[in-house]
């Protein structure tokens, strides 16, 4: 039996806490999970899970062997990537989950760059705007924003999302156009909701540098940040999309800015991936990547400025603009999404 082979089979085993779902992730049968487990109990001579029909939980030597299955791991994956990071390049299958909009809007228009640079990465990426737990569904890691809530995660800082209330032409037309926060109260809006019987977000301004929470009332709530634009579009109430999503719209006069005195709250978004997995180099090249994209993005906050720098700093030879990104730090992620 490869001992190693079966700590990383019996490790995937318990954050997938199923033998089906590590053996869909491991791509190997689950006839061929289970016996991995029986033999390995048999050369250690312990039960390390208890196994019922409904779930999984293991025993405290099962525990045990965990934590240092994933120390064993870690030190084979960080020994391996030190003497090979100098003699190829990042490959194999990367599995990434995005919200829907800033997969369509940013990253996949500008995928062909990161292809390019890295064409033996096989990107698999999962868009959708519902929570999803990354060790369950085996992705290696996730773009997220807003506070991050989970320590079993870790967090890289590469952006500032921000967005903006606006309203197309129709409905302006048809109820006016708010002048202040109090407004609002006799307005209509796009709500949306993460999931099915969650309450819909509220809309979070900037008043006097405090955040300050509205509940908007509106006839239509949507779990999709597409179908939120649409309806926004259609004149079914105010919206407060992300800038990136309108800046088209808002130049072509489909959608116009209100209450541009009252800004919404700036939303961070980061690169997640669990704390007992090792940061590949795969994982590493798409997180700088994506901080890259960002940085150059000038409908995230504070990319007008930076570009603006960057362009200036160009025209003086003497002086050459360094990428500043956040330092990866232990933090902790929401599993929620970007919202619309």
């Amino acid at each position: 039996m490869d001992r190693v082979q079966a700590m990383e089979v019996f490790t995937r085993v318990v954050d997938a806490n199923s033998f089906t779902r590590a053996a869909e992730q491991l791509g190997m049968p689950r006839a061929t999970v289970t016996t991995t487990i029986q033999n390995l109990e048999a050369v250690l001579g312990v039960r390390l899970m208890n196994r019922t029909t409904r779930r999984l939980s293991l025993t405290p030597e099962g525990a045990a062997y965990y934590e240092h299955c994933i120390r064993i791991i870690t030190d084979i994956a960080e020994t391996d990537a030190s003497f090979q990071a100098g003699n190829r390049q990042p490959s194999g299958a990367l599995r990434v989950h995005m919200p829907t909009s800033l997969g369509r809007h940013l990253v996949i228009p500008a995928l062909q760059s990161f292809h390019q640079r890295y064409p033996d990465i096989a990107l698999d990426l999962g868009m959708s705007d519902r929570p999803v737990d990354p060790v369950e569904e085996g992705i290696d890691c996730m773009i997220r924003g807003g506070p991050l809530e989970d320590s079993s995660m870790v967090a890289r800082r590469i952006g500032i999302l921000k967005r903006v209330t606006c309203a197309s032409p129709d409905y302006l037309r048809r109820f006016g156009e708010p002048s202040s926060i109090d407004d609002l109260a006799v307005h209509h809006a796009v709500n949306f909701r993460v999931m099915h019987g969650a309450r819909p977000m509220p809309w979070i301004f900037l008043v006097d540098g405090k955040a300050t929470e509205v509940r908007m009332d509106g006839v239509v709530t949507v779990n999709d940040s597409e179908a939120y634009l649409t309806c926004g579009l259609e004149g079914f109430g105010l919206i407060q999309p992300m800038l990136f999503m309108v800046a088209q719209q808002l130049r072509d006069g489909s959608l116009r800015e209100v209450l541009p005195d009252f800004k919404p709250k700036p939303k961070p978004i980061s690169i997640v991936y669990p704390n007992n997995r090792h940061l590949s180099a795969k994982v590493r090249v798409f997180a700088d990547w994506v901080a890259e994209l960002f940085e150059s993005t000038p409908s995230l906050a504070g990319g007008e400025e930076r570009r603006a720098d960057v362009t200036k700093r160009t025209m003086q030879p003497q002086m050459q603009p360094q990428m500043q990104l956040d330092t990866p730090h232990e933090a902790q992620p929401n599993r929620g999404p970007i919202a619309a």
